[in-house]
């Protein structure tokens, strides 16, 4: 059975409703298919596209020429944008999240630190719009799945006080027939 994953499940956020997207592009690796014939050469392109705000989307887009690569990669990000909860310009707590074998931990920091991290977990964090954030990459380096292991992470943020609302609402019936 295929796991799901977060960022899978998060609501959606309309492209028509945000102004000024940018995008970047993350990785472009070309993939070569042996067959009797020879080689067939194909394109890959992993594509970041947020807002600065606290939208982001991620996409990979293939195709025979790098243009139309980026310009898929580009399409499936606006349709899988998310909206990413934040405590200021940082993020609400610290989080690890693994996706295959990559694994992301993001730390909140202070006022000034800025985006310590690698090229791929950068474009994430700075095109959803963090500013602030300690982050370390373990395992397999691979672009494709840091950048995914990184958008799992922050599908999972959640904020300390809706958290504990939420919990506290799910508690309120059983602690009332003690």
């Amino acid at each position: 059975m295929a796991k799901t994953f977060a960022y899978e499940q998060a609501p959606r956020v309309a492209p028509d409703d945000l102004q000024h997207l940018s995008e970047r592009v993350i990785l472009i690796r070309r993939i070569a298919k042996v067959t009797a014939g020879g080689k067939n050469l194909r394109f890959n392109a992993l594509v970041v596209v947020g807002d600065g705000q606290g939208a982001i989307g991620l996409g990979l887009g293939k195709a025979s020429a790098v243009p139309d690569a980026v310009r898929k990669g580009e399409a499936v990000a606006r349709r899988n944008l998310i909206r990413v909860r934040m405590k200021g310009d940082t993020l609400p707590h610290a989080i690890q999240t693994r996706y295959r074998a990559s694994t992301v931990l993001l730390k909140p920091a202070v006022a000034g630190t800025g985006v310590v991290a690698g090229a791929t977990v950068r474009a994430v964090m700075e095109l959803a719009g963090v500013k602030d954030v300690l982050t370390k990459s373990l395992g397999n380096h691979n672009p494709i799945n840091l950048a995914r292991a990184t958008m799992e992470a922050l599908a999972l943020l959640r904020d300390p006080q809706e958290e504990i609302e939420r919990r506290r609402s799910a508690q309120a019936p059983a602690g009332a027939r003690r």
